[in-house]
């Protein structure tokens, strides 16, 4: 969502008010709605009935928000390095961490970097393993152990 507006800091609840046509109806804006509804409080089984998004997704959905109800319950302070890196594992840029701390979003980097929290750079396989890739396709996420990759100079 980030990547599709760099207004949008991520899976927000706050975007949007519960509207269950808007939910009917598949929009660049309906994410929020959803996020929304979720928050209120709507059942998977509900939202499937308005959205006919598969419950699996909803599911994946679902659990963001209940992070980020969690989250708004702590300060950063508070915050445990466990909470922090399942908050970076399930996507929350520092940005979203920091507005449901209410804190700010350097002060929640800086707490990441000293938890020695940082993301793992992962190769794309743009050949099915059919040869060794030549291309680099990467990414990085914060569900690795290991970088597929070597850095020159380390």
């Amino acid at each position: 969502l980030r990547m599709v507006d760099d207004k949008v800091m991520g899976f927000d609840p706050y975007l949007k008010g519960v509207n269950d046509e808007e939910l009917e109806k598949p929009t660049d804006k309906r994410m929020f709605v959803l996020a929304a509804s979720l928050k209120a409080g709507y059942t998977i089984d509900r939202l499937y009935e308005l959205t006919k998004i598969d419950r699996w997704f909803l599911e994946k959905m679902k659990r963001v928000i209940e992070y980020y109800t969690l989250l708004e319950k702590f300060s950063l302070d508070r915050l445990s390095h466990g909470d922090l890196l399942g908050a970076k594992q399930l996507g929350f840029s520092d940005k979203q961490i920091a507005a449901a701390l209410d804190d700010a979003e350097l002060q929640v980097r800086k707490r990441r970097i000293e938890s020695k929290i940082c993301p793992f750079v992962k190769q794309i396989d743009t050949v099915a393993a059919e040869w060794p890739a030549t291309t680099n396709y990467l990414y990085l996420t914060y569900n690795g152990s290991a970088h597929d990759i070597e850095f020159p100079g380390n």
